[in-house]
């Protein structure tokens, strides 16, 4: 005779064959539903977070300030590195025609070119980064007061935010992107 068990409150009981009928089967103990189903069972939920980020009004919000707070520092970038592009090819065509000295302090004035632009580069990246973890802090704030409220008015007991797979009735991306929606017009 095999011996069945219930996963409940992370102890191992074993279960009567009366019990063992339509137990929920769940990955994490968290979720789980133990014992018989009854009228009662908990109500879990889904959340999306990367559509959250990418899709609500917030986030798109966000996203456009960066570009508009960092678009004239990129552009200065990227007409730097034009600049340095046309000073090495300037540098392969003429290099034949200059002199031993001459050829050395171009190749010295590019490094110390590149080098800069290397620097302003690595700024530029590091100063974006800052400000786009930032953004994206205050959206999954507000995205996170949206998830509860969703919860608490539809009476979740559980929302993930994180899952191998999920039912799409149980995703509530769409809910909370319209609320955050609602709030940032």
């Amino acid at each position: 005779m095999a011996i069945k068990y219930k996963a409940c409150n992370f102890r191992l009981e074993p279960l009567s064959n009366e019990d063992s009928q339509n137990i929920p089967v769940c990955g994490s103990a968290a979720g789980c539903v133990c014992g018989k189903r009854s009228s009662s069972e908990s109500k879990v939920g889904y959340v999306n977070t990367q559509r959250i980020t990418s899709e609500s009004g917030p986030a798109k919000t966000a996203t456009a300030k960066l570009e508009q707070e960092f678009s004239k520092r990129q552009k200065e970038l990227g007409d730097a590195q034009s600049s340095l592009k046309s000073f090495s090819d300037k540098f392969e065509r003429d290099a034949p025609a200059m002199s031993e000295s001459q050829r050395v302090a171009k190749q010295k004035e590019f490094a110390e070119l590149n080098r800069d632009f290397q620097r302003k580069q690595r700024e530029f990246q590091e100063d974006l980064n800052g400000r786009r973890n930032e953004e994206l802090q205050q959206v999954l704030d507000k995205a996170n007061k949206a998830v509860k409220q969703v919860a608490e008015t539809e009476k979740y007991d559980l929302i993930i935010q994180e899952a191998v797979y999920t039912n799409g009735k149980h995703d509530i991306t769409d809910k909370v992107i319209k609320l955050l929606n609602a709030g940032s017009k």
